[in-house]
């Protein structure tokens, strides 16, 4: 990763952010420069074989960038606090919107088969649209099944993370990440939870 120029002091910031509310679009440029190595830093939290670097660091910059324009002085926090934020939900709106187009491989997971002998899979009972009005009643029978037995079969915990994992109940939809993050747990351990969950539910289909 090449190497950012030094961050600024809480001084440099003030009077930078001062010159570009004064119109100072070099300003601007400098405060954006100097917390590149900000971007850098957050961007090695999430290491990911199909992210590269530096694609990363681009959607991180346009965060940064977000924050610079938006940032009041009048709030009484620093620069790199602000950007901070910015910068995380930059990158995980990215990762969601690229999650949403390409599933993990846990959505495909087989979770039992149908009447005709047809593998069904997590991703089936979720995801499969309408096709006919003899296929819409059977996805509304196994959804209603794996609705009943996650509340009857799955802890509290199981069921909350299958909810976020996949956006059940109308829920929004959380990286493995994201929920470790909000339950206060490791991302293996959501991993687990999860994979655990699908596996008491295979058993009913």
């Amino acid at each position: 990763m090449k190497s950012f120029p030094k961050p600024l002091t809480a001084a440099e910031e003030a009077y930078y952010m001062q010159k570009y509310t004064e119109g100072d679009l070099k300003a601007k440029h400098i405060l954006i420069e100097r917390n590149l190595r900000l971007v850098a830093h957050i961007v090695k939290k999430y290491p990911s074989r199909e992210e590269d670097v530096e694609d990363l660091l681009s959607i991180g910059t346009i965060g940064l960038i977000k924050a610079v324009v938006s940032f009041d002085p009048e709030k009484r926090v620093r620069l790199g606090t602000y950007a901070a934020r910015c910068i995380e939900n930059e990158i995980l709106m990215h990762l969601r919107a690229k999650k949403k187009m390409s599933r993990e491989i846990s959505l495909y997971e087989p979770i039992g088969t149908d009447r005709e002998g047809n593998e069904i899979q997590l991703f089936d009972v979720i995801e499969t649209k309408e096709e006919d009005a003899h296929r819409h009643a059977e996805l509304k029978e196994s959804v209603r099944i794996l609705y009943a037995k996650m509340e009857s079969e799955l802890s509290q915990r199981e069921r909350l993370v299958l909810k976020m994992r996949y956006g059940l109940y109308g829920e929004e939809e959380y990286t493995q990440r994201e929920i470790a993050g909000q339950l206060g747990i490791s991302r293996s351990y959501v991993s687990r939870i999860e994979k655990s969950a699908i596996e008491k539910l295979r058993t009913f289909f």
